[in-house]
């Protein structure tokens, strides 16, 4: 498995990471989206339920539960691609959502295709061509309920011009 171990110890520090957040991903500080776990098989991100996050509707916003979701799914692969040499350009290219609770305490996204996600990484550096994979990302809440469920297509490529060193 690869993983760039600076991109790891960032994502586990809470407060360097609340930085990075700040800086790189703005919404995700200010909702408070947070990396509660990652391993080579899982990463498990949660947003709470706030007035930042809230709908009209005394539930989490959908799209504050997208961005749990989607970084559920992202970090792992952010962990592979991150000052990686050739680079790796990374895209969302198509998300899915169901919803099937109400969401209104934290929610906790777990997505268990981390080594999926970076075996995708590692063919499209080494075949050179582009690599999609489709990641589950599974939210509950506190008591184990599912309240959503989404799926995002990433694209990985080398970025074009980049020689393999």
């Amino acid at each position: 498995m690869t993983h760039n171990n600076d991109f790891l110890k960032l994502v586990k520090h809470p407060f360097k990471f609340k930085i990075y957040l700040f800086y790189k991903l703005p919404a995700a500080f200010f909702s408070g989206v947070r990396v509660k776990e990652i391993d080579d098989e899982k990463c498990i991100t949660s947003v709470p339920y706030k007035w930042l996050t809230q709908n009209p509707f005394r539930s989490t916003y959908f799209a504050s539960l997208a961005m749990a979701a989607e970084m559920s799914t992202g970090v792992p692969a952010m962990s592979n691609v991150f000052q990686r040499n050739p680079p790796v350009s990374l895209l969302v290219t198509k998300m899915e959502a169901n919803y099937f609770k109400k969401a209104t305490d934290t929610i906790f996204f777990t997505c268990l295709q981390a080594k999926e996600i970076n075996d995708a990484i590692e063919e499209a550096v080494a075949t050179g061509e582009g690599k999609s994979v489709i990641a589950k990302s599974t939210g509950k809440n506190s008591s184990g309920e599912l309240v959503a469920e989404f799926l995002f297509t990433w694209s990985f490529k080398t970025k074009s011009g980049s020689k393999k060193v």
